[in-house]
């Protein structure tokens, strides 16, 4: 694995082995036998604001020896118009690796291009892979694993958050149901190039979540939406709540990739009743893609 760009790019085995190296790397924590990113240098180039990518990138970077270097659209000429291929070329020559945090998926396939280096995608308008790999940590640590598991998500059918989940069931073979307003359903070229039978689109929350292990949302206006205010107003009915979840599995986890928006997309209730689950799953960003640096700076 040269780069992390999207969770559909990952076999099974590659995705099985960052979830394991992720769990790994969180026992040790502290006590690391090496530190493979010694001496090196990673630009983050971030033209989308964040807390948990950028803290959880930071301490990874620097708790596995290197030295991470934060650019923010505003700091680069990325932000007044130079091509992504040019930006990268000449980082190319300069730093180890980049973890990059923006909107099209294809800035990021073209850093990867022109840079040479690895690069890691920490959020784009179509994957968020490292959360999902978060997540799936979260999962195997709080019910034991995906194999024979129901997964839902309640909300946007076409977020990068479902996006990503829909690969990574695919690739896994877990069952997921995605409950979304028909206006936010996958649109039918994107089920037909996914081909999975196991992923099952509905606009019923309460069929999505009937007998799911673990039930996943994530706000309804993704960054740069906003003001899409009648978007918003399609998501009346798909709160997670104690009611909607009262035929879902016994002992079933909430996941919310946060921030959370209290009273929309979760009641306020349900959110601190998971809010070890929550949190847990907010920490394991810094396990996950700890897990990430250390494959690509072995390749």
């Amino acid at each position: 694995m040269k780069s992390l760009l999207s969770i559909e790019q990952l076999t099974k085995s590659e995705l099985t082995h960052l979830v394991n190296k992720a769990a790994e790397l969180k026992k040790e924590r502290g006590n690391h036998a090496d530190q493979p990113l010694r001496g090196q240098t990673w630009a983050m180039i971030f033209t989308k604001s964040s807390t948990r990518t950028r803290v959880s990138f930071e301490v990874g970077i620097r708790e596995l020896g290197g030295f991470p270097m934060f650019l923010s659209g505003n700091d680069i000429q990325l932000g007044r118009g130079e091509p992504v291929k040019d930006t990268a070329r000449v980082l190319g020559r300069m730093v180890h690796g980049v973890v990059i945090r923006t909107f099209a998926q294809q800035d990021v396939v073209d850093f990867a291009d022109y840079s040479k280096l690895p690069v890691i995608n920490a959020l784009t308008d179509d994957e968020h892979p490292c959360q999902i790999l978060a997540d799936l940590l979260t999962v195997q640590e709080k019910i034991g694993g995906w194999e024979g598991k129901k997964f839902a998500f309640v909300g946007d059918g076409f977020s990068n958050m479902t996006r990503s989940w829909m690969w990574a069931a695919k690739i896994l073979g877990f069952e997921l149901c995605v409950a979304s307003p028909d206006s936010c359903k996958p649109p039918a070229d994107f089920i037909r190039d996914l081909g999975a039978d196991n992923v099952k689109i509905c606009t019923d929350p309460k069929e999505a979540v009937a007998g799911a292990h673990a039930i996943n949302t994530d706000v309804w206006l993704s960054m740069g939406q906003e003001d899409q205010k009648e978007k918003e107003a399609e998501f009346s009915g798909y709160q997670l709540n104690s009611k909607l979840l009262a035929n879902a599995s016994a002992g079933h986890i909430i996941l919310h990739c946060l921030p959370a928006y209290r009273g929309k997309e979760i009641s306020e209730e349900l959110l601190e009743k998971q809010a070890d689950v929550i949190f847990t799953q907010a920490e394991n960003r810094l396990h996950a893609q700890k897990a990430v640096l250390v494959e690509l700076a072995s390749d």
